[in-house]
């Protein structure tokens, strides 16, 4: 065994995390990407038509 290696009695290595996360939304970066430019387009826009 290492020596100067503290691990809790309870914990250790017994700690699982579930690997995949399954999301309700999959997004892709693109997507992103475009809405963000279309935020940008329609703000601009804004600004022209409310003077």
């Amino acid at each position: 065994m290492a020596d100067g290696v503290n691990v809790p009695s309870g914990m250790g290595g017994l700690v699982k995390f579930k690997e995949e996360y399954e999301s309700k939304f999959n997004l892709k970066p693109t997507h992103i990407v475009v809405f963000v430019i279309l935020i940008v387009v329609f703000r601009v826009a804004l600004g022209f038509f409310i003077k």
